[in-house]
């Protein structure tokens, strides 16, 4: 047999190409058609995380970047492997998050042969680019090499988001006479001075700014809390910018962009700042941000001046026009900001009202915004005390992530809340706390969800056992759907296929190998943090299965 280093194919150059671009894991199933992927990775040291479901390897690889900041990779096999990780690669898209895909196909001159290969697919390549930023069908190794490297490049210099690249089947089992290709920086939009001295102008001259902050504003963390302490400003975030600047802080909201009492005081701001965010409706809820009549409609009257920036400039007056435009990466917008404003000097401008009482008067109408005694917000705060204030919680479309995680836990880094407020899918939370777990072993990783997402992706419980992965999963029980439940009732439809047949979680976790705990909703104060910090413990995964109102 051959050794590794003497196949020099096109598997190879695409495996060189990742390891040049510092990629150490990545995940997928192996199968008949990417195995000369797979040949190369223990010779370059990267790993293999293999779900038991190509969704489950989306969702593991964006879990993955959330907590590592890397972006995640995920290989598939042709046909059904790649179709199955669609659903996982659209939430990346929707969500602005890096993910790179990559699978064979058909060998160079069937393309649409319709011959019966096995797992032919009549155009993988063009139907996957019809959901992601790129799809691209190689024709040669060095050009499957060259697509990585453009990748990466792409990830760190426009709205970041999935990228496929297909390779034919001959093309990866051929020769490769080329060499590595050396990684190279994206063109990153060249910043306006004209636009830094606007926006430092309207400013100065500020009484009441407000800052908003989502996730393209994660990677400028530092210099968003440096901005809203210069101008003593008020900062909430989206679901996706959580943590941006710690929750703990004295001028932050949290993540409560859809709470009336934070949209009352974004159109009451006489200067609006939006970094980083679409400012879309699901995180606001049916609501507005910004003196607006309507979605896009601004209220001229109110005379707020409206400054956003965004690196993808067709985000720039989504949802909100704006006054004065930055199409730039949030931390050298906020750099240049700062240096015009003299903040660090001792010299900024600071709003009439103090922004730690705005945010103090707003935090008083909560009660009436947001229900959190709900048991979403119970069981996060629970897991928070038993995990501690670092703790990484995985979401999913479950109400109790939207309704409770996403306000209820108070975060301090960018990294705590793994969730898909755009896309929701249900199925997501399991896998991406693996894949979260996986990038920091040390790092306490906690997954909430309901039931019925649960079902989605339960059987990643048996890859996480397999990993040794010591992750607490706790399922709030509802019975079935309940919130779609509920909308029925709402619509006057006889409730019907939401009531749902549900497994034994605690027994099912401990099946596959993990540990089982039940706790009945009437126990989770006493049970849940000890249930947790045990769960912790332990080099398995624990399924917690919170049973409500049974």
């Amino acid at each position: 047999m051959s050794t590794e280093q003497n196949v020099r194919n096109g598997g190879r150059a695409v495996v060189a190409t990742l390891a040049a671009h510092g990629v150490d894991t990545i995940f997928g199933i192996p199968g008949t058609h990417n195995l000369e992927l797979y040949r190369h990775l223990p010779e370059f040291g990267i790993r293999a995380v293999t779900p038991r479901h190509e969704q489950g390897a989306g969702y593991g690889a964006d879990g993955y970047f959330l907590v590592s900041g890397k972006p995640g990779v995920v290989i598939t096999t042709s046909g059904p492997g790649l179709t199955n990780v669609i659903t996982a690669a659209a939430t990346a898209y929707a969500e602005s998050r890096p993910m790179l895909i990559l699978s064979p196909g058909v060998p160079t001159g069937f393309e649409r042969a319709d011959v019966g290969m096995l797992h032919e697919t009549k155009d993988s390549s063009g139907a996957v680019g019809h959901l992601l930023v790129s799809s691209q069908r190689t024709r040669t190794a060095e050009g499957a090499a060259q697509a990585v490297a453009e990748a990466f490049a792409m990830f760190d210099s426009a709205r970041p988001g999935p990228v496929h690249i297909e390779v034919p089947l001959d093309v990866l089992e051929g020769a490769w006479n080329g060499s590595v290709p050396v990684p190279f920086a994206g063109r990153r939009p060249g910043l306006d001075d004209h636009v830094v001295s606007r926006a430092a102008e309207a400013i100065r001259t500020a009484k009441r700014p407000l800052v908003i902050a989502g996730g393209g504003a994660r990677g400028a963390h530092a210099e968003v809390a440096r901005l809203v302490e210069g101008l003593d400003a008020p900062l909430a975030t989206t679901a996706n910018g959580k943590g941006i600047v710690s929750e703990t802080h004295p001028l932050s909201l949290g993540s409560n962009v859809r709470f009336p009492s934070v949209q009352a005081e974004s159109a009451a701001a006489d200067v609006l700042i939006v970094l980083g965010s679409e400012l879309a409706d699901s995180d606001l809820w049916g609501g507005v941000i910004g003196a607006q009549t309507s979605i896009g409609v601004r209220d001229e009257s109110a005379g707020q001046t409206v400054i956003r920036c965004d690196i993808d400039p067709d985000q720039l007056n989504k949802n909100l026009p704006g006054d004065i435009l930055a199409c730039a990466d949030t931390s050298e917008f906020l750099t240049a900001l700062m240096s015009a404003l003299g903040i660090g000097n001792d010299s900024a401008a600071s709003a009439k009202d103090s922004g730690a009482d705005r945010v103090a008067r707003i935090r008083e109408t909560w009660a009436t915004d947001f229900d959190f005694d709900a048991i979403g917000a119970r069981v996060t705060r629970l897991v928070e005390a038993g995990a501690g204030s670092t703790v990484v919680i995985s979401g999913d479309s479950s109400q109790v992530t939207y309704d409770g995680t996403v306000h209820a836990l108070t975060a301090s880094t960018p990294d705590q809340l793994l969730y898909m407020p755009g896309f929701a899918t249900l199925g997501y939370g399991i896998p991406a706390a693996l894949g979260a777990k996986v990038a920091d072993p040390a790092r306490p990783v906690v997954c909430i969800l309901g039931d019925g997402a649960a079902m989605f992706s339960i059987q990643e419980l048996m890859t996480a056992a397999e990993l040794g992965l010591g992750i607490p999963f706790v399922v709030v029980d509802n019975g079935g759907y309940a919130e779609i439940e509920g909308q029925m009732v709402d619509r006057d439809i006889e409730p019907f296929a939401v009531r749902l047949a549900r497994p034994d979680f605690a027994k099912l976790g401990e099946s596959m190998g993990g540990a089982g705990v039940t706790i009945a909703e009437a126990d989770i104060d006493s049970a849940l943090p000890q249930a947790i910090a045990e769960a912790l413990d332990r080099t398995v995964p624990t399924a917690i299965h919170i049973t409500v109102g049974h």
